[in-house]
C-alpha cells in the first residue's frame, strides 16, 4: 500500500501546474530535453522514410540495421525528454545523456574515418560533443543549487 501511495504523489506531484508553479527548467532540465528532442527526431526519420535519410547520410547496405539504431535512439530521446519535462534528471540519466552522447561521436569520428559512413555523420558527431559539454557544465556543483542527491526523503 505505500508503494502505490507513493506513485500517487509523485504523479500528483508532476501536474503541468505544479511543473510551471516549479519555475522556469533548469539547465540539466532543458539539455535532457533538447537532447530527447534531437534524438527522437533522427531517430524517427530513419524509422518513418528511410529513402530521405539516405539521401542525407548515404546509401546503406543494411537497412534493418539502421531501423534498429533509431528505435534504440528513439528510446533514449524519449527516456531523456520525460525526465527533463518532469525535472527528474537523476544521475542515471545524466549517464545515459553522457554515454550515449560520447558513444555515438564516438562512432561517427571512427567510422567516418576508415570511409565507412558519409563525412556528413562529422556534423553529428559535433552535435553529440557539444552535448556532452553541456552536461559537463551542467554537472552538480558546477553552479549554485544543483545536486546529485535523489529527490525524496532518506531512509
Amino acid at each position: 500500500m505505500i508503494m502505490n501511495r507513493e506513485l500517487t504523489e509523485n504523479r500528483t506531484a508532476r501536474t503541468p501546474r505544479q511543473r510551471a508553479m516549479q519555475g522556469p527548467a533548469g539547465r540539466a532540465e532543458l539539455l535532457a530535453m533538447a537532447q530527447g528532442a534531437y534524438y527522437a527526431a533522427t531517430g524517427v526519420w530513419a524509422l518513418a522514410d528511410i529513402e530521405s535519410f539516405q539521401v542525407v547520410t548515404g546509401p546503406k547496405a543494411d537497412q534493418w540495421l539502421v531501423k534498429t539504431v533509431g528505435v534504440l535512439v528513439t528510446a533514449i530521446g524519449g527516456a531523456l525528454a520525460l525526465a527533463g519535462w518532469r525535472r527528474r534528471v537523476t544521475p542515471e540519466i545524466r549517464l545515459l545523456a553522457v554515454s550515449s552522447a560520447l558513444g555515438l561521436a564516438g562512432i561517427d569520428i571512427y567510422y567516418v574515418v576508415k570511409g565507412r559512413i558519409a563525412r556528413i555523420y562529422l556534423a553529428d558527431a559535433a552535435a553529440e560533443l557539444a552535448v556532452a559539454a553541456g552536461w559537463a557544465a551542467s554537472a552538480p556543483g558546477r553552479h549554485e543549487g544543483s545536486s546529485m542527491e535523489p529527490e525524496g526523503p532518506r531512509a
